[in-house]
């Protein structure tokens, strides 16, 4: 289901009330209130729930094979550039798009290529601070454990503004279309941090449990405590992408895992609710792994559609103009799909008049186009474009 946060404070409650919201059920245990904070909201691991039985460890064999094979195809293509620059960004695109910030993979790409905010709608700058958060850290989770800090530091990127825990009463869930309340969060700051700290002990420390279940099991309660006014669901899905880094399942971070959670939306935000309601973890863990499989699936094959355009754009460049032809400028072609004068002159290929020439040869041969956006020049290479922003994985070849 399609939910939202909305920044709206509940009736002061009266005793009664109060009373209401501890009440026991006939087992003694805290009754559930969707409408009240989630003070109760149990720590990690869950107790008495088997978090590995035979069909979630089947499912977990199949996504290391499937992340095995994604980091095999990583290998196809030397330059990692190529892939740290333009498989983030459709992750963020996804990530975004979640959370109703709708954008297109073109318009970030050429935020990407031209450096710059000026003329850009405010959706592509909020999509494309996820990259940027995505990328700090990276380099982040190489030197440091995944921490509430480390979280706190993403949420604020892609925020562009300093924040704290979450301090105000009164947030909940809401269902966009009917309002009506679907979650209340814990509250109180010293909740907050002891939520946080199991959290992270559990993420860091319980290697008993396979990673891709510590995974969906940390994924679930971070979005349940909900630390932050905002931001929480891109931050979660950035450290969902950290943790398998941290955990050498990934060694660059090209999962584009929101592409299945945007498919598959309703069924992201029902599983959430089964186990918040209901304690039903099977069915959230399964979905949280299926879905690490078929995003690295997709991947593998976006990369190695990648590497075939690279190798059929390399030929055919070496056949058509040989006298401009390095390796170099074949790889500038695919660091993103838009470049500039100046990437050739900073990669030392060509002289700025010498890179002006070459880019216009590019373009009289077909690879490239010439475009013109606001005051900048930019040269669209739309083979690799349409590649990256299709769901499928072919291309036409050169003539």
């Amino acid at each position: 289901m399609n939910i939202a946060q909305i920044n709206q404070p509940y009736d002061r409650l009266d005793d009664e009330e109060v009373i209401l919201h501890n009440a026991l059920d006939g087992d003694g245990q805290v009754m559930y209130r969707k409408d009240r904070p989630y003070n109760d909201l149990p720590l990690l691991p869950p107790a008495g729930v088997e978090l590995e039985n035979r069909e979630i460890l089947k499912a977990c064999i199949r996504a290391h094979a499937a992340l095995a094979e994604l980091k095999q195809a990583g290998k196809r293509i030397p330059n990692q550039t190529v892939l740290i620059n333009t498989i983030p960004l459709l992750e963020a695109q996804g990530s975004s798009e979640i959370e109703n910030i709708v954008t297109t993979s073109d318009e970030l790409f050429k935020l990407a290529a031209l450096q710059s905010e000026r003329d850009t709608d405010p959706e592509t700058k909020e999509a494309y601070r996820y990259r940027t958060a995505l990328q700090h850290g990276y380099r982040e989770i190489r030197r440091r454990p995944l921490t509430a800090k480390m979280a706190l530091e993403m949420c604020q990127i892609l925020r562009d503004e300093k924040i704290t825990l979450r301090q105000n009463p009164g947030v909940h869930i809401r269902n966009t279309a009917s309002k009506e309340v679907v979650y209340t969060p814990p509250e109180g700051e010293g909740v907050l941090r002891q939520k946080l700290a199991n959290w992270e002990q559990f993420m860091n420390n319980f290697k008993e449990v396979d990673p891709l279940v510590r995974l969906a099991v940390g994924h679930y309660q971070f979005e349940a405590i909900h630390p932050f006014d905002d931001g929480n669901g891109r931050t979660g899905r950035i450290l969902n992408i950290l943790f398998l880094l941290k955990e050498r399942l990934l060694e660059i971070p090209v999962l584009y895992l929101s592409r299945y959670i945007v498919d598959l939306k309703r069924i992201y935000y029902d599983r959430i609710r089964g186990v918040t309601e209901e304690g039903n973890w099977q069915p959230w863990i399964l979905f949280m792994v299926n879905a690490v499989t078929d995003t690295a699936m997709w991947t593998c094959a976006k990369i190695e559609a990648i590497a075939d355009l690279m190798l059929e754009t390399k030929h055919y460049l070496r056949d058509s103009l040989p006298k401009i032809y390095s390796h170099e400028l074949n790889d500038v072609l695919f660091q993103q799909p838009y470049c500039r004068i100046s990437d050739l002159v900073e990669s030392k290929i060509a002289k700025r008049q010498t890179a002006s020439v070459y880019l216009k040869s590019l373009c009289d041969i077909g690879i490239l186009e010439e475009r013109t956006i606001g005051r900048d020049k930019l040269f669209i290479h739309p083979k690799f474009l349409r590649l990256l922003c299709a769901d499928e994985h072919g291309f036409e070849k050169y003539a």
